[in-house]
Protein backbone atom coordinates (compact mmCIF):
# COMPACT_ATOMS: atom_id res chain seq x y z
CA UNK A 1 0.00 0.00 0.00
CA UNK A 2 1.32 3.74 -0.81
CA UNK A 3 0.89 6.30 1.48
CA UNK A 4 1.53 9.41 -0.60
CA UNK A 5 0.95 10.50 -4.21
CA UNK A 6 3.16 8.87 -6.78
CA UNK A 7 5.55 11.28 -9.19
CA UNK A 8 5.56 14.37 -6.77
CA UNK A 9 7.50 16.01 -9.71
CA UNK A 10 5.34 15.28 -12.22
CA UNK A 11 3.61 18.44 -13.68
CA UNK A 12 -0.12 18.07 -14.39
CA UNK A 13 -0.47 18.35 -18.75
CA UNK A 14 -3.28 20.21 -20.10
CA UNK A 15 -3.72 18.26 -23.45
CA UNK A 16 -4.76 15.65 -21.01
CA UNK A 17 -7.00 17.68 -18.75
CA UNK A 18 -4.83 17.04 -15.67
CA UNK A 19 -6.38 18.13 -12.31
CA UNK A 20 -4.66 15.67 -9.18
CA UNK A 21 -7.14 14.97 -6.58
CA UNK A 22 -5.02 15.60 -3.15
CA UNK A 23 -7.69 16.18 -0.48
CA UNK A 24 -7.72 13.08 1.62
CA UNK A 25 -11.16 13.93 3.06
CA UNK A 26 -12.88 14.11 -0.46
CA UNK A 27 -10.62 11.23 -1.22
CA UNK A 28 -12.49 8.65 2.17
CA UNK A 29 -15.70 10.30 0.50
CA UNK A 30 -15.09 8.80 -2.63
CA UNK A 31 -13.64 5.67 -0.98
CA UNK A 32 -17.29 5.19 1.17
CA UNK A 33 -19.62 5.94 -1.55
CA UNK A 34 -17.88 3.25 -3.90
CA UNK A 35 -17.63 0.36 -1.44
CA UNK A 36 -14.90 -1.52 -2.63
CA UNK A 37 -15.47 -5.08 -2.03
CA UNK A 38 -13.60 -8.27 -2.37
CA UNK A 39 -14.91 -9.77 -5.01
CA UNK A 40 -15.13 -6.80 -7.46
CA UNK A 41 -13.59 -5.94 -10.33
CA UNK A 42 -12.65 -2.41 -10.25
CA UNK A 43 -11.67 -0.33 -13.62
CA UNK A 44 -10.18 3.13 -12.65
CA UNK A 45 -9.79 5.11 -15.66
CA UNK A 46 -7.41 8.18 -15.49
CA UNK A 47 -5.32 6.82 -11.99
CA UNK A 48 -2.58 9.86 -12.52
CA UNK A 49 -0.70 9.99 -9.23
CA UNK A 50 -2.44 7.19 -7.87
CA UNK A 51 -4.76 9.07 -5.18
CA UNK A 52 -7.68 6.53 -5.48
CA UNK A 53 -5.13 3.83 -6.63
CA UNK A 54 -3.84 2.86 -3.32
CA UNK A 55 -7.23 2.18 -1.91
CA UNK A 56 -9.03 0.51 -5.12
CA UNK A 57 -6.55 -2.28 -4.46
CA UNK A 58 -8.61 -4.72 -1.99
CA UNK A 59 -11.05 -5.59 -5.13
CA UNK A 60 -9.90 -8.99 -6.78
CA UNK A 61 -8.95 -7.52 -9.98
CA UNK A 62 -7.90 -3.67 -10.47
CA UNK A 63 -7.30 -2.58 -14.13
CA UNK A 64 -5.68 0.62 -14.83
CA UNK A 65 -6.03 2.76 -17.71
CA UNK A 66 -4.01 5.68 -18.05
CA UNK A 67 -3.40 7.41 -21.25
CA UNK A 68 0.15 9.52 -19.91
CA UNK A 69 2.89 7.57 -20.40
CA UNK A 70 5.12 8.97 -17.52
CA UNK A 71 2.17 8.28 -15.22
CA UNK A 72 2.93 4.60 -16.45
CA UNK A 73 6.15 4.20 -15.43
CA UNK A 74 5.23 5.14 -11.98
CA UNK A 75 2.48 2.85 -12.12
CA UNK A 76 4.14 0.04 -13.31
CA UNK A 77 6.95 0.49 -10.94
CA UNK A 78 4.38 0.53 -7.73
CA UNK A 79 1.45 -1.76 -8.15
CA UNK A 80 3.22 -4.97 -9.07
CA UNK A 81 0.77 -7.80 -7.50
CA UNK A 82 -0.22 -9.71 -10.39
CA UNK A 83 -3.73 -8.69 -9.61
CA UNK A 84 -3.53 -5.09 -11.17
CA UNK A 85 -3.08 -4.58 -14.73
CA UNK A 86 -2.36 -1.76 -16.52
CA UNK A 87 -3.24 -0.26 -19.61
CA UNK A 88 -1.40 2.46 -21.10
CA UNK A 89 -4.30 3.63 -23.63
CA UNK A 90 -6.82 5.47 -24.54
CA UNK A 91 -10.16 5.54 -22.39
CA UNK A 92 -12.25 7.50 -25.37
CA UNK A 93 -11.52 4.09 -27.39
CA UNK A 94 -10.90 1.26 -25.31
CA UNK A 95 -12.95 -1.89 -25.20
CA UNK A 96 -13.83 -2.59 -21.93
CA UNK A 97 -15.60 -5.93 -23.22
CA UNK A 98 -12.09 -7.37 -23.13
CA UNK A 99 -12.19 -6.94 -19.13
CA UNK A 100 -14.97 -8.93 -18.67
CA UNK A 101 -13.96 -11.81 -20.65
CA UNK A 102 -10.68 -11.69 -18.52
CA UNK A 103 -12.52 -12.02 -15.71
CA UNK A 104 -15.73 -12.55 -16.16
CA UNK A 105 -17.35 -10.14 -13.42
CA UNK A 106 -19.00 -7.40 -14.23
CA UNK A 107 -17.20 -4.18 -14.03
CA UNK A 108 -17.24 -1.22 -11.49
CA UNK A 109 -15.81 1.82 -13.51
CA UNK A 110 -13.93 4.76 -11.42
CA UNK A 111 -13.07 8.09 -12.49
CA UNK A 112 -11.86 11.09 -12.19
CA UNK A 113 -12.25 12.28 -15.93
CA UNK A 114 -10.83 14.70 -17.75
CA UNK A 115 -13.72 17.62 -18.19
CA UNK A 116 -12.56 18.03 -21.73
CA UNK A 117 -13.94 14.48 -22.84
CA UNK A 118 -16.14 13.43 -20.10
CA UNK A 119 -19.34 13.26 -22.55
CA UNK A 120 -17.88 11.29 -25.41
CA UNK A 121 -16.21 9.16 -22.83
CA UNK A 122 -19.83 8.76 -20.73
CA UNK A 123 -21.60 7.69 -24.14
CA UNK A 124 -19.01 5.17 -24.70
CA UNK A 125 -19.05 3.58 -22.01
CA UNK A 126 -22.71 3.22 -22.43
CA UNK A 127 -22.18 1.19 -25.31
CA UNK A 128 -20.65 -1.51 -22.90
CA UNK A 129 -23.36 -0.71 -20.09
CA UNK A 130 -24.37 -4.51 -20.41
CA UNK A 131 -21.39 -5.54 -18.88
CA UNK A 132 -20.58 -2.73 -16.27
CA UNK A 133 -22.32 -2.63 -12.69
CA UNK A 134 -21.72 1.03 -11.88
CA UNK A 135 -19.96 4.09 -12.24
CA UNK A 136 -18.45 6.44 -9.83
CA UNK A 137 -17.21 9.64 -11.72
CA UNK A 138 -16.15 12.76 -10.62
CA UNK A 139 -17.11 15.20 -13.32
CA UNK A 140 -17.40 18.98 -13.60
CA UNK A 141 -20.47 20.01 -11.20
CA UNK A 142 -22.64 21.71 -14.54
CA UNK A 143 -22.30 17.52 -15.85
CA UNK A 144 -23.70 16.41 -12.68
CA UNK A 145 -26.13 18.97 -12.57
CA UNK A 146 -27.54 17.76 -16.60
CA UNK A 147 -26.98 13.80 -15.56
CA UNK A 148 -29.48 14.26 -12.56
CA UNK A 149 -32.14 16.89 -13.55
CA UNK A 150 -36.00 16.49 -13.84
CA UNK A 151 -37.53 17.56 -16.81
CA UNK A 152 -39.11 20.89 -16.36
CA UNK A 153 -35.41 22.36 -14.94
CA UNK A 154 -32.61 24.35 -16.84
CA UNK A 155 -30.27 21.60 -16.47
CA UNK A 156 -32.22 19.20 -18.68
CA UNK A 157 -31.58 18.41 -22.01
CA UNK A 158 -30.05 16.00 -24.73
CA UNK A 159 -27.36 14.40 -22.10
CA UNK A 160 -29.65 13.90 -19.23
CA UNK A 161 -32.28 12.28 -21.42
CA UNK A 162 -30.07 9.44 -23.13
CA UNK A 163 -27.92 9.25 -19.67
CA UNK A 164 -30.89 8.36 -18.16
CA UNK A 165 -32.50 6.06 -20.66
CA UNK A 166 -29.22 3.78 -19.89
CA UNK A 167 -28.60 4.67 -15.92
CA UNK A 168 -29.92 5.31 -12.46
CA UNK A 169 -28.27 8.51 -12.26
CA UNK A 170 -27.45 9.87 -8.07
CA UNK A 171 -25.36 12.98 -7.53
CA UNK A 172 -23.41 12.27 -4.45
CA UNK A 173 -21.78 15.41 -3.10
CA UNK A 174 -20.07 18.24 -4.62
CA UNK A 175 -15.94 18.99 -4.60
CA UNK A 176 -14.02 22.16 -4.15
CA UNK A 177 -11.77 23.21 -6.74
CA UNK A 178 -9.03 23.33 -3.73
CA UNK A 179 -9.20 19.73 -3.22
CA UNK A 180 -6.92 19.26 -6.55
CA UNK A 181 -3.62 20.27 -7.78
CA UNK A 182 -3.49 22.42 -9.76
CA UNK A 183 -6.93 23.75 -9.07
CA UNK A 184 -9.64 23.87 -11.96
CA UNK A 185 -11.19 26.65 -12.92
CA UNK A 186 -14.63 24.92 -12.06
CA UNK A 187 -16.04 22.98 -9.21
CA UNK A 188 -16.91 19.73 -9.69
CA UNK A 189 -18.92 16.71 -8.14
CA UNK A 190 -19.19 12.83 -7.92
CA UNK A 191 -22.20 10.96 -9.55
CA UNK A 192 -23.06 7.75 -9.45
CA UNK A 193 -24.03 5.94 -12.56
CA UNK A 194 -25.85 1.99 -12.18
CA UNK A 195 -27.24 0.83 -15.87
CA UNK A 196 -30.28 -0.01 -15.61
CA UNK A 197 -30.91 -4.15 -15.36
CA UNK A 198 -34.08 -4.04 -18.28
CA UNK A 199 -35.06 -0.52 -20.24
CA UNK A 200 -37.30 1.65 -18.06
CA UNK A 201 -39.36 2.74 -21.17
CA UNK A 202 -39.74 0.33 -23.95
CA UNK A 203 -38.49 2.32 -27.80
CA UNK A 204 -39.83 1.13 -31.34
CA UNK A 205 -36.43 2.04 -32.94
CA UNK A 206 -33.21 3.46 -29.66
CA UNK A 207 -32.03 5.29 -33.80
CA UNK A 208 -34.85 7.14 -34.23
CA UNK A 209 -35.07 7.98 -30.34
CA UNK A 210 -31.90 8.99 -31.05
CA UNK A 211 -32.60 11.47 -33.72
CA UNK A 212 -35.97 12.86 -32.40
CA UNK A 213 -33.99 13.78 -28.83
CA UNK A 214 -30.79 15.20 -31.13
CA UNK A 215 -33.13 17.38 -32.98
CA UNK A 216 -35.81 18.13 -30.15
CA UNK A 217 -33.21 19.97 -28.36
CA UNK A 218 -31.50 21.53 -31.36
CA UNK A 219 -32.85 24.86 -30.43
CA UNK A 220 -33.85 24.85 -26.78
CA UNK A 221 -35.84 27.79 -26.63
CA UNK A 222 -38.17 26.54 -29.88
CA UNK A 223 -41.12 24.64 -29.34
CA UNK A 224 -41.57 21.03 -30.37
CA UNK A 225 -43.43 22.08 -33.57
CA UNK A 226 -40.65 23.90 -34.78
CA UNK A 227 -37.82 21.81 -33.69
CA UNK A 228 -39.40 18.64 -34.98
CA UNK A 229 -40.34 19.92 -38.47
CA UNK A 230 -39.29 17.25 -40.64
CA UNK A 231 -39.54 14.50 -38.44
CA UNK A 232 -43.15 14.97 -36.99
CA UNK A 233 -45.75 17.00 -38.09
CA UNK A 234 -48.15 18.77 -35.29
CA UNK A 235 -50.55 15.73 -35.78
CA UNK A 236 -48.34 13.13 -35.00
CA UNK A 237 -47.08 15.16 -32.15
CA UNK A 238 -50.57 15.47 -30.71
CA UNK A 239 -51.30 11.63 -31.43
CA UNK A 240 -48.48 11.13 -28.75
CA UNK A 241 -51.03 12.96 -26.18
CA UNK A 242 -47.96 15.65 -26.16
CA UNK A 243 -48.38 19.40 -26.56
CA UNK A 244 -46.71 20.74 -30.00
CA UNK A 245 -46.41 23.90 -28.32
CA UNK A 246 -44.43 22.91 -25.34
CA UNK A 247 -40.40 22.52 -25.13
CA UNK A 248 -38.32 19.66 -25.41
CA UNK A 249 -37.37 20.25 -21.65
CA UNK A 250 -40.84 19.59 -20.43
CA UNK A 251 -40.81 15.96 -21.83
CA UNK A 252 -40.07 12.63 -19.97
CA UNK A 253 -38.81 9.49 -20.88
CA UNK A 254 -42.24 8.04 -21.38
CA UNK A 255 -43.20 10.94 -23.75
CA UNK A 256 -39.85 11.06 -25.99
CA UNK A 257 -41.02 7.10 -26.30
CA UNK A 258 -44.02 8.02 -27.70
CA UNK A 259 -42.97 10.29 -30.28
CA UNK A 260 -40.27 7.72 -30.84
CA UNK A 261 -43.39 5.50 -31.79
CA UNK A 262 -44.76 8.08 -34.10
CA UNK A 263 -41.51 8.33 -36.07
CA UNK A 264 -41.54 4.58 -36.29
CA UNK A 265 -44.85 4.44 -37.62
Amino acid sequence: MINKPLAPQHKARKRFGQNFLQSPTVIQQIIDAIQVQKTDHIVEIGPGKAALTNFLQKAQQLSLIELDRTLISHLTQHFTRPHVHIFNADALKFDYQQLVQQSQQPLRIVGNLPYNISTPLLFHLLTFSACIADMHFMLQKEVVNRLAAQPGEKNYGRLTVMIQYHCQVEALFNVPAHAFNPQPKVESAIVRLIPHAKPIVTLSCFAHFQQLVQQAFSQRRKTLRNNLKGLLDEAQILAAHINPKIRAEQLSLEDFARLTQQLSD
